[in-house]
C-alpha cells in the first residue's frame, strides 16, 4: 500500500476513536479546549510515528493521550500558588485499604458513572493528584487495566490500583460526588419518562410514575390545550403516553425538568418534575407563562 494509502488508513482509525478519545481527555483536564488540543497532539504523534508493530492502535492512542494529559495535569498543578504546606506531596499521602475493583469490571456500570461525570465532579477530580486521577478516570470510567496504566504513571502495576483506590475513596466521599449521582439517577428517570411517552409504551410510563403522582397546568398551559390537574399515575400515563416529542430534557434554574420547544428557538412551556424518594415521578408541573419563562434560566441538556 502507498504512503498516502496508509495515512488515510490511520486517519479512518484515528476518527473512529475520536470520540472516546476526547472523552478521556475531557475527564482528565475538564476543558473542551484542553481535551481537543490532547487529541490533536495524539494525531501529531500519530502521524510522525512509526506504528505498523502496533497491534492495538486503540490502546496506542490512549495512552498517548493519557501521557498529554497527565503532562497538562503536572504542569497545572506546579503554577499554582498555593501556600506552603497546604495539602500533601503525592508520595505523602497514606495509602488507603484497596477497594474491591466492581466499578471498573461492569461495562454497564462504568457507562453510568462515565455519564454522570458532569461540571461538579470534575471540581471533585481536581482536588485529586495527577497520577489519582488518571489513574481513576482511565480504569474506572474507560476500563482500561492497570498493567496498561502503570507505565504512564511510572508505577508498578499494584501502585497503579492503589492509585485509583485512593481516588475512588476520595470521590465516593465528596459531598459533590453524592450530589452529582444523585443528579444522574434523576436523569435517568426523565429520559425513561420521555422514552416511554414517545414510544407510547403506558405499562413503561406507569412503572416512572408514582401511583399518586399529581400534574398541574398553569393558566396559560391551560389555554395551550392541555388539563389544569390530574392526579394518579394512570391519568398522568394516558395524557403523556404517544406525546411528548417536542420535548426534552433541560435544567430549569439549575433544577433537572423538561421543556417543551416545537421550535429550536421557541420554548412554549418548562415542566418542571419532582423525584419521590422511591426514585420515581411524583410531581408535574406545566408552566407557560410567558414572563416566567423569560425569567428562568434554561439550558437544554441534549443539544
Amino acid at each position: 500500500m502507498s504512503d498516502h494509502g496508509n495515512q488515510e488508513l490511520l486517519a479512518q482509525r484515528f476518527e473512529a476513536d475520536r470520540a472516546r478519545l476526547r472523552g478521556v481527555a475531557f475527564r482528565m483536564l475538564g476543558s473542551t479546549a484542553e481535551a481537543e488540543d490532547a487529541v490533536q497532539e495524539a494525531w501529531l504523534r500519530l502521524d510522525r510515528a512509526d506504528t505498523s508493530d502496533v497491534a492495538n492502535l486503540s490502546g496506542w492512542l490512549t495512552t498517548v493521550v493519557a501521557r498529554v494529559c497527565l503532562d497538562q495535569l503536572r504542569s497545572r498543578k506546579s503554577r499554582r500558588e498555593d501556600p506552603v504546606g497546604v495539602g500533601p506531596a503525592e508520595d505523602e499521602i497514606p495509602a488507603a485499604p484497596d477497594l474491591p475493583d466492581g466499578l471498573g469490571d461492569d461495562p454497564a456500570h462504568q457507562a453510568e458513572l462515565a455519564d454522570s461525570v458532569g461540571l461538579a465532579l470534575l471540581v471533585v477530580l481536581d482536588m485529586l493528584t495527577p497520577a489519582e486521577r488518571l489513574a481513576f478516570v482511565l480504569h474506572d470510567l474507560f476500563a482500561v487495566s492497570f498493567d496498561e496504566i502503570a507505565p504512564i504513571v511510572e508505577r508498578t502495576p499494584a501502585a497503579a490500583r492503589q492509585l485509583a483506590s485512593r481516588a475512588r475513596r476520595r470521590v465516593q466521599n465528596s459531598p459533590r460526588a453524592e450530589g452529582e449521582a444523585d443528579r444522574s439517577r434523576q436523569r435517568a428517570v426523565v429520559d425513561a419518562f420521555l422514552a416511554a411517552s414517545r414510544g407510547g409504551d403506558f405499562e413503561a410510563l406507569l412503572t416512572v410514575l408514582d401511583p399518586d403522582v399529581v400534574f398541574r397546568g398553569d393558566q396559560n398551559a391551560v389555554a395551550l390545550g392541555g388539563p389544569a390537574e390530574l392526579r394518579g399515575a394512570h391519568a398522568v400515563a394516558q395524557s403523556f403516553c404517544g406525546r411528548a416529542d417536542a420535548a426534552f430534557p433541560a435544567l430549569l434554574d439549575g433544577e433537572l425538568g423538561l421543556i417543551v420547544a416545537p421550535k429550536p428557538d421557541r420554548v412554549l412551556l418548562v415542566l418542571r418534575v419532582t423525584i419521590g424518594a422511591d426514585g420515581r415521578i411524583a410531581g408535574l408541573d406545566a408552566v407557560a407563562d410567558r414572563a416566567l419563562l423569560d425569567a428562568m434560566d434554561l439550558v437544554r441538556l441534549d443539544g
